[in-house]
C-alpha cells in the first residue's frame, strides 16, 4: 500500500474481447428521440456478434447511464441484457460514476472476474443528452396559489455543483487560473482536437469501432417488442457528426461562457448522444484474439471546485501501484471535458502532446457522459495494436471532484 488515498484494482487474467459504439451524434440530432436503452441494446447485440459470442455465454450484465432519459430508465441494464439475448437467469446491475461510468463498468467487471463469480461480463454504457428531461422535484403535492413553478432544464441545472457553488465550466476556469492557461492555449488545443479527429475520420480510423444505427425492431420471445426509430428521410447514421473544420480565428471569435474566461462553446466538449459496449472476459481458457488486457483501474477524489484535475492523481496512483513510469505509456486517452481542464492535466503530469488523444477527443467528437469511458478504452486498445505498443492509459475527470483511470496492455506489444 502507498500513502496515496484512492481505489486501486489490479487484474491478472482479465481481457477485453472486443467492443463497439454507435456514432456520436449531435444534441437533438438523428438519435435525439432514441431511448438510451435501445441504443444500449444495439451496441450489446453488435458486440456479441463481433466477438462471435452467443448471449448464453454472458454471466453478468453491467450497464450505465447518468441521466433519467426515459420513464423505464430504472430497467436499463436489465432490458439491455434481455433484449441482447442474455439468459433470463443472468443478473444485471446499473452502474454510475458520472463521466467515469464507462471506466467503472470495466473496473467492476474485472473485480467480478477476479473474485471467481463470473467468466464473461457484458459492459454497456448509453447516454441520451437530448432526452434529459425538463423536471420538477417539488410539486408532488400540487401547486400552491402564487408559489413559483419549479420546472427546470435538468441538463443545464446538472452542470452546477452546489457544494462549491461552481458550474463545470467554472471548475475549468479555476484550473486555467492555477496553471496559467490562456485563451489562446485553449483554442489552439481545441483546433488540434478537431484537426486530429477529422484526419482520423477521413482515414477511416473510427469506422472500425462504429456500428451504423438504423431503424430496427428488437424482439424478445414472450415480451413486448421495442426498437429504434429514426427521423424521416434518415435511413442510417454511421459517422460521428460533430467533427468539423475550424480555425484559430473562428475559435477566437466565440464569446467566453464566463466573462473574461478561457472556455467557450468551441473549446469545450460537444453535447452528443451515443452508446458503447465492451465484452470483458477471463483470459484463461479463451481461444482466439483479444482486443487487449485490462491490467488495473483507479478512482480518486479531488476538490469539487477543481474536479477537472482528477485524471492526474488517478494516473499517478495507477502507475505507482502498477510499477510503471509515464515513459512506459505509449499513448494516453484523457477525456476532453474542457480544453483548459485537459491542458491542466497535461501540464501537471508533463505529458507529451504527441502521445495524448492522437485521434482527437471529446471537444471534436463529443461526450455522452456514461459512454465516454468505454469509447476511450476501445479507442485506446485499438491504438496500441496499430502502434504495436504495449501500454496505454485512459482517464477522465468526474463531476463532484473525482478522477478515474484504466491501464490497458496490448499482449502483442513490442515497446
Amino acid at each position: 500500500m502507498t500513502g496515496r488515498k484512492g481505489l486501486y484494482s489490479a487484474f491478472n487474467d482479465v481481457v477485453l474481447l472486443g467492443g463497439v459504439r454507435t456514432p456520436w451524434v449531435d444534441y437533438c440530432g438523428a438519435l435525439g428521440q432514441v431511448s438510451p436503452i435501445d441504443l444500449g441494446i444495439k451496441v450489446a447485440r453488435e458486440a456479441l456478434t463481433r466477438c462471435a459470442l452467443p448471449g448464453e455465454q454472458i454471466d453478468s450484465v453491467l450497464a450505465g447511464s447518468v441521466a433519467q432519459s426515459s420513464f423505464d430508465a430504472y430497467l436499463l441494464p436489465r432490458h439491455i441484457g434481455l433484449y441482447a439475448g442474455v439468459p433470463v437467469e443472468v443478473p444485471a446491475l446499473q452502474v454510475q460514476r458520472i463521466c467515469g461510468t464507462g471506466f467503472e463498468l470495466l473496473r467492476q467487471a474485472g473485480e467480478q472476474i477476479m473474485r471467481g463469480e463470473v467468466e464473461r461480463v457484458l459492459c454497456v454504457a448509453s447516454e441520451s443528452m437530448s432526452r434529459n428531461p425538463i423536471a420538477a422535484y417539488t410539486h408532488r403535492t400540487g401547486f400552491r396559489l402564487g408559489a413559483p413553478v419549479e420546472f427546470k432544464d435538468f441538463l443545464w441545472e446538472a452542470l452546477v455543483d452546489p457544494a462549491p457553488g461552481v458550474d463545470m465550466i467554472g471548475t475549468a476556469e479555476n484550473l486555467a487560473s492555477h496553471y496559467g492557461i490562456q485563451r489562446a492555449d485553449v483554442d489552439a488545443y481545441a483546433l488540434r482536437s478537431f484537426d486530429r479527429a477529422l484526419a482520423a475520420q477521413e482515414a477511416g480510423w473510427f469506422a472500425e469501432e462504429i456500428v451504423a444505427v438504423e431503424a430496427e425492431r428488437f424482439s424478445l420471445n414472450g415480451y413486448q417488442a421495442r426498437g429504434i426509430a429514426l427521423p424521416r428521410k434518415t435511413e442510417a447514421v454511421d459517422t460521428d457528426t460533430h467533427p468539423r473544420s475550424s480555425s484559430l480565428d473562428a475559435l477566437a471569435r466565440l464569446r467566453p461562457i464566463h466573462e473574461g474566461g478561457v472556455q467557450t462553446a468551441g473549446n469545450s466538449c460537444a453535447v452528443v448522444d451515443g452508446a458503447a459496449a465492451i465484452i470483458v472476459s477471463k483470459g484463461q481458457g479463451h481461444q482466439g484474439p483479444v482486443l487487449g488486457r485490462l491490467i488495473a483501474a483507479t478512482a480518486v477524489g479531488v476538490p469539487p471546485e477543481l474536479m477537472g484535475i482528477g485524471p492526474a492523481p488517478a494516473i499517478r496512483l495507477l502507475l505507482e501501484r502498477s510499477g510503471l513510469r509515464l515513459d512506459d505509456i505509449a499513448c494516453f486517452e484523457i477525456n476532453e471535458a474542457q480544453g483548459a481542464q485537459v491542458l491542466a492535466v497535461q501540464r501537471e503530469l508533463e505529458l507529451d502532446l504527441d502521445r495524448l488523444n492522437i485521434h482527437g477527443g471529446s471537444i471534436a467528437l463529443g461526450h455522452p457522459l456514461a459512454a465516454t469511458g468505454l469509447r476511450l478504452s476501445l479507442t485506446l486498445a485499438r491504438q496500441l495494436r496499430a502502434l504495436k505498443a504495449r501500454y496505454g492509459v485512459a482517464a477522465a475527470c468526474v463531476g463532484g471532484g473525482q478522477g478515474m483511470a484504466v491501464l490497458i496492455e496490448n499482449p502483442d506489444g513490442i515497446h
